[in-house]
């Protein structure tokens, strides 16, 4: 197929990198078997190698596919996993004493079972800091800026993937004293460190922005180099005021944050997991795709 060469036209690898998003979306391709070679594309495509390479660069750099040196080109598969954020059936079994849906934070009974559920395991790295507070957290906390507060960090793995990094962050006068500045995760959770504090909390506001990882984060969680990340904020509250800042990062292609609203009455709260959004399947002057003739899903030939 010829595609006339329009002054708006896209560059012919940003077309080609759009039909290869298309052909991954209709499932043409399995994460186990390797793309066609340069060399294959070329043919189908009838373009040169350099415009094959740009295309396929731009799936690297979306976190779509991974060069494997001597092995080939290959769907970089991460597994989405849902995460109940907040709802009725955050805590289905909610400890004694504790009201069903009253948690407003995710223990790590629940990350735990949500892994279960998709067949997967989760492994947690743990630590306690003291710092500076940052402008945001103080600002949240009612601190003035740089004041100490105690973060309490885990590092989130799936069958040794990285999945997420939450730092729970409470002002150094809540926590002084307490099981919170120990370097290890409290039985039953931090909650039941605050209802022993009286400071149980009752309510909580969520700030949810995406944006890209800087240096550290992209190292620690793998990403291709366009993979953003989903940043959650939130802040919780009991009757005196602010309690702490949650703060979770998770890789966005590897999560979506389900929110659970009102009574449900026992309706499921997860729904399943979308196809990834494919690319334009026709080019920019909407000419008709040929059918292929190798069984190999719509070509374009792009001149």
């Amino acid at each position: 197929m010829t595609i006339s060469r329009g002054s708006s036209q896209s560059p012919k690898y940003q077309r080609l990198a759009a039909d290869l998003r298309r052909r991954i979306a209709a499932g043409e391709w399995r994460g186990d078997a390797p793309l066609p070679v340069e060399t294959e594309l070329e043919q189908q495509y009838g373009v040169a190698r350099n415009t094959v390479r740009l295309a396929v660069d731009v799936l690297v750099n979306e976190g779509r596919l991974v060069r494997l040196q001597g092995k080939g080109t290959y769907l970089k598969d991460h597994p989405v996993l849902d995460h109940r954020v907040f709802g009725p059936d955050l805590l289905p079994g909610p400890p004694p004493g504790r009201a069903a849906g009253h948690c407003l934070t995710a223990p790590t009974g629940v990350y735990e079972a949500e892994a279960a559920e998709g067949g997967r395991r989760l492994t947690v790295d743990f630590e306690m800091l003291i710092v500076r507070a940052r402008v945001d957290v103080a600002e949240r906390l009612g601190l003035r800026p740089g004041e100490a507060v105690v973060v309490r960090r885990q590092l989130r793995l799936l069958d040794r993937e990285p999945y997420s990094i939450e730092e729970s962050h409470y002002r150094a006068g809540l926590a002084a004293g307490t099981p919170l500045m120990e370097p290890d995760q409290v039985p039953g959770g931090d909650e039941s460190v605050l209802e022993a504090l009286g400071r149980t909390e009752i309510g909580a506001v969520d700030h949810l922005v995406s944006r890209m990882p800087g240096p550290e984060e992209a190292a620690w969680f793998q990403g291709g180099p366009g993979a953003p990340l989903l940043v959650q904020t939130r802040v919780s509250y009991d009757a005196r005021g602010p309690v702490r800042v949650i703060e979770t990062r998770y890789s966005a292609d590897r999560c979506r944050l389900v929110y659970g609203l009102g009574e449900l009455a026992g309706r499921p709260t997860v729904l399943p997991v979308p196809s990834p959004v494919p690319g334009p399947s026709r080019p920019v002057d909407d000419a008709p795709v040929a059918p292929s003739r190798a069984g190999q899903g719509h070509l374009e030939r792009f001149s």
